[in-house]
């Protein structure tokens, strides 16, 4: 856990530079090396994606860091090791494809994911519930 306040995640620093181009003053010498390539500049992995990707993390983290800053550091710790505890632990009496108690854990509980919708139990398979009851008190 990273001890920052930041809002959004972080630019990364962008992978092309002109340092084997510049001249002594550090800019590009444009008549030896020729124009620069706005291309070569641009990142490939970059701008809105990596945002996107890191956006969860990036909340989470402030969440935690906020926490740690106003109740101490065992706020944050229990709350990590609740959700490594429950997203460790097998529910065979709920689907494989959810884990509600890792979402109410995250604070995902009232979010509806294209996961929720579209890989529901229909397109797993049938669960008997009371079969699962009997294996379990059988062993």
């Amino acid at each position: 856990m990273e001890s920052s306040l930041r809002i959004i995640p972080a630019t990364s620093k962008p992978s092309a530079s002109v340092q084997s181009t510049a001249n002594s003053l550090g800019l590009h010498d444009t008549l030896q090396y020729g124009p620069r390539s706005l291309a070569a500049e641009v990142q490939s992995e970059g701008g809105l994606k990596s945002r996107l990707e890191n956006w969860e993390a990036t909340q989470d983290n402030l969440k935690l860091t906020l926490e740690r800053n106003m109740f101490g550091m065992h706020a944050p710790m229990r709350r990590l090791m609740e959700r490594k505890i429950v997203a460790t632990t097998m529910h065979t009496l709920s689907a494989p494809q959810t884990n509600l108690h890792l979402d109410v854990l995250m604070g995902r509980d009232e979010l509806i994911d294209p996961a929720d919708v579209f890989l529901g139990m229909e397109a797993g398979p049938t669960y008997d519930v009371h079969a699962e009851i009997q294996k379990k008190t059988r062993s």
